[in-house]
């Protein structure tokens, strides 16, 4: 199986937010759409197919997701509260375990939590050794069982990289 995990994009300042939400209601920015919608086309082009979508509940996550679905010809996008930025990276594992059988699924969510996630799943150890700037995505890949310190990163790109890509 492969993982495609991705940091939502850039959303509305929580101070300014224009929907007066707490921060799990905080919407993308208009730039953070935009930004997105270049990105996942370059994401699609660097990966022909995805079999499923997760995200965390919050906002900023639920509308990446759908971005990134649409360029999918809409793939459905499931929520996952095991990616919610207060969760262990072990929380994902049931979910993950349930697609194994999927050859490319996709995660959407927030640091640090992803950060932690990813380094877990590459190296057992629970802290972050990877950044993921805000609309950034990396591919990893797991040869056999999905655990902590199994996966292999074949690659990490930021979203000007990705926009590059998708032109």
């Amino acid at each position: 199986m492969q993982l495609l995990v991705i940091r939502h994009g850039i959303a509305e300042d929580s101070t300014t937010a224009a929907t007066g939400q707490d921060d799990a209601g905080r919407p993308l920015s208009k730039e953070g759409k935009r930004t997105m919608k270049r990105v996942a086309a370059g994401l699609a082009e660097l990966i022909d197919k995805l079999d499923v979508i997760a995200t965390s509940p919050l906002v900023r996550a639920q509308q990446t997701a759908q971005i990134v679905a649409k360029v999918y010809n809409d793939l459905p996008v499931e929520t996952v509260n095991a990616l919610l930025p207060e969760n262990e990276p072990s929380d994902l594992l049931p979910w993950l375990e349930r697609h194994a059988s999927d050859k490319i699924v996709a995660v959407v969510g927030h640091e640090p939590h992803l950060g932690f996630l990813v380094t877990w799943l590459m190296s057992g150890q629970k802290v972050s050794r990877v950044a993921l700037k805000k609309g950034s995505a990396c591919l990893l890949e797991f040869d056999d069982k999905v655990a902590g310190g199994s996966a292999t990163l074949h690659w990490l790109l930021t979203p000007s990289e990705l926009r590059r890509i998708g032109r």
